[in-house]
């Protein structure tokens, strides 16, 4: 498990030792409801709930960790419950009771850090996350799977400064530039996709993947492109030997070749 330096290390137990680990690719902000320190916030989730995040951050700046950044917590939800271990690493924040005040710029200052660590430690990507399993940067709020029965945190101020503040931050203290895939094209290595009905087209590719042990699908997904195909689809291309943005489930001309999708 990962422990950030900048934090001060409280450690959550049972939980740190008998929660799954994640491979981390996210990082998300959440407000807590409280104005509550890093400290009361551990003491709170140390005697009253299971639902722990993996750090916690007062109005001062201050930082705490409870669970390492491999490891896995329920504040998420289905973001740390995903078939291919990736998970995501969560970040609670004081907030007022109704969790409507913006951050402060003390804590402003130590997310941005701290997103700056998650980009060169586990190599979260400079972007905001674009769907629920999408690598990268959010807060809680922005996809339904990251919360049960959904969430208005953090509220209205603090994803404004998200957006103009916060991630604008991380980027820039990292040295990158915001990192995005090409426009959406569902399969850019096939020279002929743009003379077939898309249809036919994810249709037959999901047999095929069926066909590999690559989806779940007993006729193959379709007719539309989906979430779904997309983890298939990535599960292909980690069967063909890729990784990292590699392995993304966005077909390119090797990935696509290889698994001979007729043409229908």
């Amino acid at each position: 498990m990962a422990w950030y330096p900048g934090a001060q290390k409280l450690e959550l137990q049972p939980e740190s030792d008998d929660q799954p680990a994640i491979r981390p690719t996210q990082l998300i902000f959440h407000s807590i409801a409280a104005p509550w320190t890093p400290r009361r916030t551990y003491e709170y989730w140390r005697d009253s709930t299971f639902l722990e995040s993996h750090f916690g951050v007062g109005y001062d700046g201050s930082i705490a960790q409870y669970i390492g950044t491999e490891t896995r917590a329920d504040a998420n939800y289905r973001a740390n419950r995903r078939p291919d271990g990736t998970g995501a690493v969560s970040v609670e924040t004081a907030s007022d009771d109704e969790a409507t005040d913006p951050w402060t710029d003390a804590q402003v200052s130590t997310l941005i850090r701290l997103g700056v660590w998650m980009r060169q430690y586990h190599g979260v990507p400079l972007r905001i996350c674009r769907w629920a399993s999408d690598p990268g940067f959010g807060y809680h709020r922005l996809h339904d799977d990251w919360s049960d029965g959904g969430t208005d945190c953090p509220g209205d101020e603090r994803v404004d400064q998200f957006h103009e503040v916060v991630f604008p931050g991380i980027v820039k203290a990292a040295g990158g530039k915001v990192e995005s895939t090409p426009t959406y094209e569902p399969f850019p290595g096939a020279d002929w996709f743009e003379d077939e009905p898309d249809s036919s087209i994810i249709t037959a590719m999901g047999r095929r993947l069926v066909a590999e042990g690559c989806s779940a699908y007993s006729d193959g997904p379709g007719p539309q492109w989906t979430e779904s195909d997309r983890r298939s689809y990535a599960k292909w291309q980690r069967k063909l030997g890729f990784t990292g943005s590699d392995a993304d489930g966005w077909p390119g001309r090797v990935s696509w070749d290889a698994l001979k999708v007729p043409r229908t």
